[in-house]
């Protein structure tokens, strides 16, 4: 019918897992390539949860297959939502211990090693900025 309006699109969820991965007093910065979505953006590294698998299982899978690296969970900040025009992203962020491993870019442009405090002078996807908000106030009061 014409004049009647269709049913609102809700913009579609996603989940993801990223981890704040430290060593020796740094942490891992991965810019994602040209070809993904928000191009050349910055983030820490992870994927979207797969159906009924966890954040934390999502992670190790992920980690392995992005970087090629094992590494040991050492903590969680809280998930947070962030809604882009086209979809909306809740991340699941877990402070890391490299563990086995070297990180290589196997998906990402490049790839940085910064100190906590370095961390803001990188162009940020939006939803990544309250996750290095929280990470960093964490580190404070851990002090």
């Amino acid at each position: 019918m014409i004049g009647v309006p269709g049913p609102a699109t809700v913009p579609r969820h996603i989940r993801v897992a990223c981890a704040i991965i430290e060593r020796d007093g740094l942490v891992l910065a991965a810019q994602r390539s040209a070809s993904m979505s928000l191009p050349l953006k910055w983030e820490f590294p992870g994927g979207k949860i797969d159906g009924e698998e966890t954040p934390e299982e999502c992670l190790h899978r992920e980690l392995r297959e992005e970087l090629g690296v094992r590494v040991e969970i050492r903590g969680g900040i809280p998930p947070t939502t962030h809604r882009y025009a086209a979809f909306s992203v809740t991340l699941h962020p877990f402070v890391c211990a490299l563990g086995a491993g070297t990180p290589s870019a196997h998906e990402h442009a490049a790839l940085v090693w910064l100190e906590p405090g370095q961390l803001p002078s990188l162009d940020w996807a939006e939803a990544d900025l309250p996750v290095i908000a929280a990470y960093l106030a964490s580190r404070e009061g851990g002090r």
